[in-house]
């Protein structure tokens, strides 16, 4: 006998019992992307493994720990995508999106990462991101953390809170990585073995550890904030301004990073304290020199990456989103012959409605309940004595109401009526 076969671990499936949701907290993404006047763009789940390695860092985890990489018969190597802005980058040189005009992209699709699977971290995950290329002020950094703030609100989660930083110039960062590496030498012998190797090259990831004894010295570093240039810091407070302008909540941690090496100036995360150790649901920043390092255009950019998965978990936790399935009508047949109730049935399908046709016979109250189990408004039900009349006989599912007798020739706009 062969053994069963069980899905990869980390990688979920999504049954129909909470797709709903989904469906749901996708079409909003999807509104709010199109309400920003964002457009939709969508990359392979794969791509060559030296578009991450040279974008996000080859020292960062995601590189050094996390890809799916392999290499393929043609002695190619390739990856699974982690993330999808390198990928947007890519996309954007390759089919001359960026020459002489600016770009407002946005994404939605899996991702893949090979980490320790736990609550709100898998290894397939869904990504939820906006890209913006083109603009260098501080308007376009505060457009993007408002759009976090909309989908929060059009979902009506609560319990988010905002925390940014600035990474400064290449001149500022050098000045704040010589500050680090000395600060960081006093403890090296209490460092862990990855902050140790990444002391000389780059001494910011330390920033990012999830050590816990690491986490402790890093609470004494120096901050950033006391290395930027004045043009620096005129930026970030045009973008503190604008949030305070706009009623949005924020604050200032110092010692924000992020985990990718292609973030420069401007860098935030929204997170939550309902999600155990998955604090961050969404989070983002400013990488003004990835496209030019990527062989495009000297190009200003910022954008933010969104964990749907951690979203619907928020949602879920929340209950502020339930699924309605008002539309829903549920056609029963006692006839031999189903042919009146499927003309029926395609016919309201024809206005808009979702109907399931029962199959299979079965006693009346089997139907009935099978009717009631699956959420339908109202039941129709097509006799033989009703389809002699031409008429169908109506149960409403959800009031203790008597049924009603309406003319097939009515019934669409009964139901639109009282549906």
């Amino acid at each position: 006998m062969s053994s069963k076969i069980q899905g990869v671990r980390g990688m979920n499936d999504l049954v129909p019992e909470d797709i709903g949701t989904w469906h749901i907290v996708e079409a909003a993404l999807r509104k709010i992307g199109w309400q920003y006047g964002y457009q939709e763009i969508r990359t392979p789940m794969l791509e060559k493994t030296a578009l991450f390695k040279q974008s996000i860092g080859d020292q960062t985890d995601i590189v050094e720990k996390e890809m799916y990489t392999f290499t393929d018969s043609g002695e190619e190597s390739l990856s699974l995508r982690p993330e999808a802005t390198a990928s947007t980058v890519r996309a954007c040189i390759q089919h001359g999106l960026l020459y002489n005009t600016r770009q407002r992209l946005w994404y939605l699709g899996p991702m893949f990462r090979r980490e320790r699977p736990q609550k709100g971290r898998f290894r397939q995950f869904h990504q939820f991101g906006i890209e913006a290329f083109g603009w260098p002020g501080p308007d376009i950094d505060s457009e993007i953390i408002r759009v976090g703030e909309r989908i929060w609100r059009d979902l009506g989660v609560e319990g988010i809170s905002l925390q940014i930083n600035t990474l400064g110039s290449d001149s500022s960062r050098a000045d704040y990585r010589n500050s680090l590496k000395n600060y960081f030498l006093d403890f090296i012998d209490q460092l862990d073995e990855d902050s140790v190797r990444r002391l000389e090259r780059n001494p910011l990831r330390i920033l990012d550890s999830k050590v816990k004894e690491t986490i402790r010295i890093v609470g004494g570093a120096p901050s950033i904030l006391d290395s930027l240039g004045d043009d620096e810091r005129r930026h970030f407070d045009g973008i503190c301004d604008s949030l305070d302008a706009s009623g949005i909540q924020f604050s200032i941690n110092p010692k924000l990073v992020r985990g990718l090496d292609y973030y420069t100036s401007t860098v935030f995360e929204w997170v939550t304290d309902q999600l155990g150790a998955q604090s961050a649901v969404c989070a983002g920043g400013r990488y003004d020199a990835l496209v030019a390092n990527r062989g495009g255009k000297d190009t200003p950019a910022i954008g933010f990456a969104m964990g749907v998965e951690r979203l619907i978990e928020l949602v879920n936790i929340q209950g502020k989103h339930k699924i309605d399935e008002q539309n829903l009508i549920y056609m029963i047949d006692t006839n031999n012959d189903i042919s009146e109730s499927a003309m029926l049935a395609e016919s309201l399908r024809n206005a808009g409605y979702r109907v399931i046709s029962h199959f299979g016979g079965g006693k009346m109250k089997s139907q009935i309940k099978k009717a009631d189990q699956s959420g339908a408004t109202v039941a129709i039900i097509v006799g033989e004595s009703e389809k002699q009349l031409g008429v169908v006989q109506i149960k409403k599912l959800r009031e203790n109401t008597p049924q009603s007798e309406v003319p097939v020739g009515q019934l669409v706009g009964w139901c639109k009526q009282n549906i």
